[in-house]
């Protein structure tokens, strides 16, 4: 039994207490070959009924209104109940896709199946974690969407060519946005597209609660080019965005990946302490990315990196710093 079919199994057994063993379907091979290059289909009984499970894994979600027809298509070959499945579906096309009579199963956080007359909302998965920040892919594409020109339109394959994450991982990502409802992500042609649903300044304003410090870690090194040549970060930062001084000790900023290969390539050194310089190299959760200048890390990234400082002047140019930005 596969992952999905499992999870399937194991969340039809938890919510409605009976027990689904799918199985290859043999009629399959009838199919349109277009179907099975997008479907798994399998067949299982639920509530002694017969049923097919259409089950999609492909990266983009298709529109309601298309797996309404591919369902139709299924129909013409078997009149069993066809009930659609996918790993993760957003809550604006679960509203489609009922809006369209689609039974559909999103295992661990909801199930709609009118044949059966259940219309389950569990939302296991929310419940299960109560995140209150954004994984870290989130939050760097919440910050690029913010701090980006254009009309606030996110097309999944332009940000995987900007940010370097795949459509998974911003499919996980247009979820959590969307959940905490900052905007919404739909369909468009093959690919999704995420619409924020208020302006950018409240938008910021609402998010900042999920939103964390990308620092994971500070550390003191001899100054060598690898290090140098990163982003400017933390107080250096906030020097170029300010009046404030440069501090003594430069500070720049770099991928966990990145340090972790610095330091297996031995190409730094680490000081136990502040020397007059050592460089601050901060090790960030995602890739530190400058806004409109080069090497200097973006104002809201730094502003989340700041915040916890309680030097008046600190907080004063933080706050100054983002007045300034075009919202």
């Amino acid at each position: 039994m596969g992952l999905i079919e499992q999870q399937i199994a194991d969340y039809l057994r938890d919510t409605l207490g009976v027990d689904v063993v799918a199985h290859r379907w043999e009629g399959a091979s009838g199919l349109p070959r277009f179907l099975m290059e997008r479907y798994r289909v399998l067949a299982a009984t639920l509530l002694k009924q017969p049923i097919l499970l259409l089950i999609d894994e492909t990266e983009a979600e298709e529109s309601p209104a298309n797996i309404r027809k591919h369902i139709d298509l299924v129909n013409a070959k078997c009149d069993w109940p066809v009930v659609y499945v996918r790993e993760r579906v957003s809550a604006y096309n679960r509203k489609r896709l009922i809006e369209q009579g689609v039974a559909f199963v999103v295992p661990e956080n909801q199930m709609y199946l009118p044949q059966f007359g259940v219309d389950l909302r569990e939302y296991f998965r929310a419940k299960r974690e109560r995140r209150k920040q954004f994984r870290p892919a989130t939050q760097a594409v919440v910050i690029h969407a913010l701090l980006r020109e254009g009309d606030g339109m996110l097309k999944a394959s332009e940000l995987a060519r900007e940010l370097g994450y795949s459509l998974m991982t911003l499919s996980r990502a247009f979820d959590e946005i969307e959940s905490a409802g900052l905007a919404v992500a739909q369909a468009g042609g093959r690919e999704r597209v995420l619409a924020f649903v208020m302006p950018r300044r409240e938008v910021w304003e609402r998010v900042r609660e999920f939103l964390g410090d990308p620092v994971k870690g500070r550390h003191f090194v001899h100054a060598v080019p690898p290090v140098a040549e990163c982003p400017k970060a933390g107080q250096s930062a906030l020097a170029h965005y300010s009046m404030l001084a440069e501090p003594q000790n430069r500070v720049r900023a770099i991928t966990q990946e990145g340090w972790a290969t610095l330091r297996r390539e031995r190409a730094v050194t680490v000081v136990p302490m502040r020397e007059p310089e050592a460089i601050e190299v901060e090790v960030w959760s995602y890739e530190p990315r400058a806004y409109r200048e080069a090497l200097v890390v973006d104002p809201l990234s730094l502003y989340l990196s700041m915040r916890g400082v309680t030097d008046e002047r600190v907080e004063q140019a933080l706050e100054k710093m983002l007045e300034r930005l075009p919202w």
